[in-house]
């Protein structure tokens, strides 16, 4: 079958593939056709090497897709469901889980050491334990969530992983308080998510921060207040918060030097959201006296600071209410013989969230 590939960490182009065939099917395990997957900076992190993940592999975490086929022990799917892939499932047996902090478990990383494909020239591993560019994945029954009828494809990879993550930020984590003032750093597929979710909440301002003015610029169509450059940030907290700093700070980058902007940029007594995933040798610095003094919140969210699968189910019922806006995300097409065409229009900031359809 046909997928897409990374050699080596480091490489920045892909090479599509047909002599790649997914392996480890059996008790428990499931093996989905997938129509669609979203590109996810994650990949663009794991490729550089910003994220651990052994190589050879096949980038994509963020699918959606039709069940092929069910191994022994799998009660709760067959074959011709459609499902999206959800790369980091739950247990229910772990400390973690049984604490109720689903987003914690371990289990799905287990796998993220054992190869998902092969081909001839040896084996080849799937991002997070799924790798969701390529024709079929296999992967455990647990990763394969079914979806209704009526969800699309696309809309559905969307819900895998970006959308979850930035709704879930500004819905679990931070829980926004109506009326707040909010600013969002890094407005791609994620950061509009957050967006929106500040919007259902009820905040009163909420600020857009991107260098690419064309994010900016769908920033306000999707909810924020007013969207500023980095270097505009300054006074936009001046003129809504008097200088005082804002009530809550999405840091949606992945980097030291963003969330450092972000501390600097929330009030005393306010919250910061960390939700970028960045380097494990980037490090941000804070003095014990600021710790101390002001106050100030660190909240990290891990894939939306919730359960995974009422998030899934949250975010169906809001799509169809018509309260969030996820085919709006989608701003690039593209098939999978020009995944690189969609790696550079992500890397330029251009594509909010590329589509990639298999």
């Amino acid at each position: 079958m046909r997928a897409a590939v990374l050699h080596e960490i480091g490489q920045d182009k892909l090479e599509v593939l047909d002599d790649v065939e997914a392996v480890g099917f059996g008790p428990g395990r499931v093996r989905i056709r997938v129509r669609a997957t979203g590109l996810c900076h994650s990949d663009l992190s794991a490729m550089s090497g910003v994220l651990p993940q052994p190589g050879p592999f096949v980038p994509g975490h963020e699918g959606a897709g039709e069940v092929v086929e069910v191994g022994e022990g799998v009660r709760n799917l067959k074959a011709g469901d459609r499902v999206v892939v959800c790369w980091l499932p739950a247990c229910g047996a772990c400390p973690a889980c049984k604490r109720g902090q689903t987003e914690l478990c371990l289990a799905g990383f287990m796998n993220a050491g054992t190869p998902n494909f092969k081909r001839p020239a040896g084996d080849v591993f799937g991002f997070a334990g799924t790798g969701t560019f390529t024709e079929e994945v296999v992967v455990d029954a647990g990763c394969a969530v079914p979806i209704p009828d009526d969800v699309p494809f696309d809309i559905a990879a969307l819900i895998g992983c970006g959308v979850t993550t930035g709704l879930g930020a500004a819905l679990n984590t931070a829980d926004v308080e109506a009326g707040s003032s909010v600013a969002v750093i890094g407005c791609g597929g994620v950061g509009i998510s957050a967006i929106q979710g500040a919007r259902l909440k009820g905040a009163a301002e909420i600020v857009a921060v991107d260098p690419v003015a064309s994010r900016r610029e769908s920033a306000l169509e999707f909810g924020a207040t007013r969207a500023v450059s980095p270097d505009e940030l300054a006074g936009a907290k001046q003129e809504v918060t008097a200088g005082e700093g804002f009530d809550y700070v999405f840091e949606v980058v992945g980097k030291s030097a963003t969330a450092r902007t972000a501390y600097e940029n929330t009030r005393r007594g306010g919250t910061l959201v960390i939700v970028g995933a960045g380097a494990m040798d980037d490090f941000l610095q804070l003095n014990m006296f600021e710790l101390f003094f002001d106050e100030k919140r660190i909240l990290p969210s891990m894939y939306g600071g919730g359960d995974v699968l009422r998030s899934y189910e949250r975010t169906i019922a809001l799509w169809r209410a018509g309260r969030i806006d996820l085919a709006g995300l989608i701003t690039h097409r593209v098939p999978l013989a020009d995944i690189n065409e969609a790696l550079d229009q992500m890397r330029s900031g251009t594509a909010l969230r590329t589509c990639i359809e298999i």
